[in-house]
């Protein structure tokens, strides 16, 4: 992307450039990557091409909104605080731009659509400022066919009094890699829910965060289904920075074959956020023994009069469910997909566009399929 070299787009994208070559790309001696090795992103080395997608694009806005576009972009994902954000900002070339004025409700969701090219690396970027008392739906949604490599970054402003639902749909190839960061800023009575769905790629990393002001109400949901060799980490981060806010979080994850699954969740409440409100939950089922999740649910409180919970579960089909399901003339594959999708089902029934929930559903049951044809789960 061409800007002047004066302006201050400029400047943030060379302060990610010098932030990215301090860093350089995180290892597993780094606490946030303990489970999770890049040494195959690096070592793929694809050349950077600008995304495609079918969206009014960054690119355009940064002629049409100059102001917008340096108000917010660069100001909420923090280059330092993350290498791939550092390269993204650095380098990324598109991507969407979607502005929703005060006091608009935006009825069809909004769909953003990105399509990567084989033996590609793209750094897509994605801004999102929805202005006060404004409700829109945004789906959110990565596929691609061969090997490649996507580095996103989308940055959401949720105004005050405004509503905010973001569904990503992660179905990249089962070669790709993928590396994704979603950082929402609430305003004071705001809500926004996110859902963050993962069903493809060879290696995944998402990085969902959300900031609450006062009186806001953030949503964390995540559904990730693994099988072969496939490796996905999700981190998440609710920073309750002020009183009053509250916060839900529910990731469920099914886990098959040789795959490898990370989530780490962490609530931190500042020292001024009293009254907070924070529940979170990770949920795992996992269908092979050669299967290996690591949870980690985290509450950071510096705040004394707050209402936290957290929990982890990992466990296995019910062996009793399946006898009662096959007492009564169920069979044994029929009844064990019945169970899988009644565990999953509970993250999909929380996503507010009702347009996807079938969508969604057939691609459970064709993962589970692929899962099973390969002759990976137990049972």
């Amino acid at each position: 992307m061409t800007v002047a070299a004066t302006s201050e787009l400029h400047e943030i994208r060379k302060r990610a450039a010098d932030s990215f070559e301090a860093q350089g790309y995180p290892t597993k001696r780094n606490e946030e990557w303990k489970y999770t090795s890049v040494a195959a992103i690096v070592k793929a080395d694809f050349p950077t091409a600008a995304p495609t997608l079918d969206r009014h694009s960054l690119r355009a806005a940064v002629e049409e909104h100059p102001g917008l576009i340096e108000e917010h972009l660069g100001h909420y994902a923090n280059p330092d605080d993350n290498a791939f954000v550092a390269l993204n900002t650095a380098h990324f070339q598109d991507g969407a731009f979607l502005h929703i004025p005060k006091n608009t409700v935006v009825d069809e969701p909004v769909w953003i659509d990105y399509a990567a090219a084989s033996d590609r690396t793209t750094h897509s970027r994605n801004l999102i400022i929805v202005e006060a008392n404004s409700q829109v739906r945004i789906v959110e949604r990565y596929r691609g066919k061969g090997r490649y490599f996507t580095n996103a970054v989308t940055e959401i402003v949720v105004g005050e009094n405004s509503v905010v639902e973001h569904v990503k749909l992660e179905e990249e190839s089962e070669e790709a890699f993928h590396v994704a960061t979603i950082q929402a800023q609430l305003s004071p009575n705001s809500n926004f829910k996110s859902h963050n769905i993962c069903f493809g790629g060879l290696l995944v990393r998402n990085d969902v965060n959300a900031v609450l002001a006062t009186g806001s109400e953030g949503t964390l949901n995540g559904l990730y289904l693994t099988s072969g060799k496939q490796h996905i980490d999700n981190h998440t981060m609710l920073d309750h920075a002020a009183p009053h806010a509250a916060s839900h979080e529910l990731y469920k994850g099914i886990l098959d074959g040789r795959s490898v699954c990370v989530f780490n969740g962490r609530v931190i409440v500042r020292k001024d956020a009293q009254k907070t409100d924070a529940k979170q939950t990770n949920k795992n089922l996992v269908l092979s023994p050669g299967a290996m999740i690591y949870t980690k649910p985290e509450l950071q409180i510096f705040a004394d009069d707050v209402r936290c919970t957290h929990g982890a579960t990992v466990g296995q089909l019910d062996a009793d469910a399946l006898f009662y399901l096959r007492a009564r003339g169920i069979g044994e594959i029929e009844a064990r997909d019945l169970l899988i999708y009644a565990f999953a089902r509970d993250v999909i029934d929380r996503i507010g566009v009702p347009e996807i929930h079938e969508y969604l559903e057939k691609a459970l049951f064709d993962r589970l399929v692929f899962s099973r044809e390969a002759g990976e789960s137990v049972s």
